[in-house]
């Protein structure tokens, strides 16, 4: 796949809630997974490592209320998107998120993500 065809698969996957699906079928197994600075897991490396991460944070949501997936942005091996969500978390409440997520593509595969976001007050 090239990187258009990766970007639509993602945010196709994402916007049917199959995020757990997508790292499986469509991340490199060396990815690297980067957070705003100073959060848990700001770094993580290998895409079983994202798969945990990922799988965390999932069970530390109570209930998902809404969200949704933006259409990619695609320049070269680059593409992005932004993400909002509407979440109760089990320990923090109710929260509405949003964020941009960065992705490079490499042989098919996504090899890097990167997600940009205001830090909860």
């Amino acid at each position: 796949m090239n990187t258009q065809q990766v970007a639509n698969r993602l945010v196709e996957m994402c916007r049917k809630g199959e995020n757990m699906q997508a790292i499986e079928e469509l991340y490199a197994d060396n990815c690297v997974s980067k957070e705003m600075p100073g959060i848990p897991g700001e770094v993580v490396s290998g895409k079983s490592a994202i798969t945990q991460k990922s799988q965390d944070w999932y069970n530390s949501v109570e209930k998902f209320h809404g969200g949704g997936v933006s259409d990619p942005q695609v320049a070269g091996n680059y593409f992005t998107c932004t993400m909002d969500m509407d979440i109760t978390f089990k320990e923090r409440g109710r929260m509405q998120m949003e964020e941009v997520c960065l992705y490079e593509v490499n042989d098919g595969k996504i090899v890097s993500e990167q997600f940009f976001y205001a830090m909860p007050s």
